[in-house]
Parts: C-alpha cells; structure tokens; sequence
C-alpha cells in the first residue's frame, strides 16, 4: 500500500525529544481497516518513508488519543531535509506486508 500526504512536524507530547508527522485521519483509517490482525506491537506497522531524497525502513504507531497513526523522524532525517518543529513535511510511505 503506498500513500502520500503532508503533514507537520510536531514533537510527541510523552517525550519532546521524539519527532512525529502524523497520517492524516482518512489514511489512518484506511490503513486501520485494511491492516487488521497485521499489526506488531503496539499495533505498529512496518514502513518504508521517504521524506525528499531520504529513504529508511520503520513503522508507523497508532495514537489512542488522535486515532491517527505516526511516522516518526529520526534525526539523520530531520537533519538531511531541515525540518524543524512545526515544518510542512511531504511523506510518501509504503506499508509494507501488503
């Protein structure tokens, strides 16, 4: 399954130093109904992302409070793409097992 969307950057309230973009609601809920009793834990998914020329393997979460899921950006990509908090981020995932 591929998708693209864009989304900001924000940080994950649990811990700051944490980044996140976060699928919008009606991906979230497509990926939800197609990935039932595909997920690991947490209910995570694995990923392939690619935010400008950087491409990584990793999974995607579900947020209980949002319903949304969300992509977290390690440093390397932050860094590579200049993103900061509150950055418009353009994200294409592939979720992998479909």
């Amino acid at each position: 399954m591929d998708i693209e969307f864009s989304g900001t950057m924000h940080r994950w309230v649990n811990n700051p130093s944490i980044y996140l973009v976060s699928v919008p609601k009606e991906l979230s809920d497509e990926i939800k109904e197609i990935s039932e009793g595909l997920t690991n834990g947490w209910g995570s998914l694995k990923v392939e992302a690619t935010i400008g020329s950087t491409v990584w393997r990793t999974s995607i979460f579900p947020d209980s409070k949002s319903g949304l899921f969300d992509l977290p950006l390690k440093a390397e990509v932050r860094k590579k793409n200049n993103l900061k908090a509150g950055s418009l981020v353009k994200v294409h995932l592939n979720v992998l097992g479909f």
